[in-house]
């Protein structure tokens, strides 16, 4: 099957230092800087690979425009998107889109960006976010995160 499981999830947090604390001392979680990949959606983001978790929190002074924000106002904190790993993204979104559910960003990194921000973990790295949240509460990510 062309699923591997899941990848993250992705968790809303309104204070990103105070986050990172808490679950590396709850689940002995290490957590590495990922803002590179946050400031164009005004998120600031920590990702724990070991724990399976991703943390996002809106940058101080977008706290406007960021993306986690309304998702903060309404839900408060907690689980916004859970991240699939699938042998084919491109596959995995031709037959989400097959269903009538749309796409609303992808990302595709070059192995020069793996390398020089994600240290070197990865020799394909995509993601698609599916617009899923009205039917399940969520936002679903299909991705294709291969290890070297």
């Amino acid at each position: 099957m062309n699923l591997r499981g899941i990848n993250r999830i992705i968790v809303a947090v309104h204070d990103l230092e105070k986050s990172k604390r808490y679950y590396s001392k709850l689940l002995g979680a290490t957590f590495h800087s990922a803002d590179w990949t946050g400031e164009s959606y005004g998120i600031n983001v920590a990702i724990s690979w070991d724990a399976g978790i991703e943390l996002c929190a809106p940058m101080k002074g977008r706290e406007k425009d960021s993306v986690v924000s309304p998702y903060l106002k309404h839900k408060g904190e907690g689980v916004m998107n859970v991240v699939f790993n699938y042998n084919s993204a491109a596959d995995a979104l031709d037959r989400a889109k097959a269903t009538g559910v749309e796409c609303s960003h992808s990302l595709d990194f070059t192995q020069e960006e793996i390398d020089a921000h994600l240290d070197a973990l990865f020799c394909k790295y995509e993601e698609h976010v599916l617009n899923t949240a009205p039917e399940c509460g969520f936002s679903i990510t299909l991705a294709q995160i291969t290890g070297k």
